[in-house]
């Protein structure tokens, strides 16, 4: 068995064996918009591709675009509501993504998340957080396809990347079907002096 079939082996079956049934039923609850068809487990169906610049030493050179085929594994979960001072309802869907590269199966990517769903604005809020002390909220108007981007004083990071590896704004057009889900995603970045768009796109369909 591939090491990439036996890591979404692993994955699969500790969901099935953690994956509370009550999820279903808090979704059944919530209104979740165009967020419901979201609620379980996906999987790349083919390779996506992320373009980044690349790091001092590597061999396309610092600074210069790096394309890297990925497969990811994504999941989304019904987990609660909340107002907002105390006039803005929101339900939210918490999302796992991890990332690995195709031509050895390291992951390259985590992030953890919330998808928020403001039925009476018909608006959508993607919040979220990566290991690189950095963390992005975009908004946009609620569809299955929708893009959002990040407000103004949407992006929250360290100091070190303020200096080294500054976002400057974030976008992401989602489309979200009934068992498929496909993305892409502008990070612009400015990083070793100069403006780089890191981009990232791919189509996952539905396991679990």
């Amino acid at each position: 068995m591939k090491k990439t079939d036996r890591i979404f082996a692993c994955v699969a079956a500790s969901l099935s064996l953690l994956w509370p049934v009550a999820n279903h039923a808090v979704a059944a609850e919530m209104d979740l918009g165009p967020l419901e068809p979201l609620i379980g487990t996906w999987k790349t169906e083919a390779s996506g591709v992320d373009v980044a610049p690349g790091k001092e030493g590597s061999a396309v050179g610092k600074g210069v675009s790096a394309v890297e085929p990925f497969y990811e594994i994504r999941t989304f979960e019904a987990v609660a509501d909340a107002v907002n001072a105390s006039s803005q309802n929101l339900v939210a869907v918490y999302y796992k993504q991890e990332v690995f590269r195709e031509k050895d199966d390291v992951k390259f990517h985590d992030q953890r998340g919330y998808l928020i769903y403001d039925k009476e604005n018909q608006m959508v809020y993607n919040t979220f957080c990566i290991p690189r002390a950095a963390c992005v909220v975009a908004e946009g108007e609620a569809a299955a396809k929708m893009t959002l981007t990040s407000a103004p004083r949407g992006v929250a990071e360290s100091s070190f990347m303020t200096e080294n590896a500054t976002t400057e704004s974030f976008s992401m057009t989602m489309d979200i079907g009934e068992n498929t889900l496909t993305y892409s995603q502008n990070t612009q970045l400015n990083i070793y002096g100069q403006a780089f768009p890191h981009t990232d796109s791919a189509t996952l369909k539905k396991v679990l």
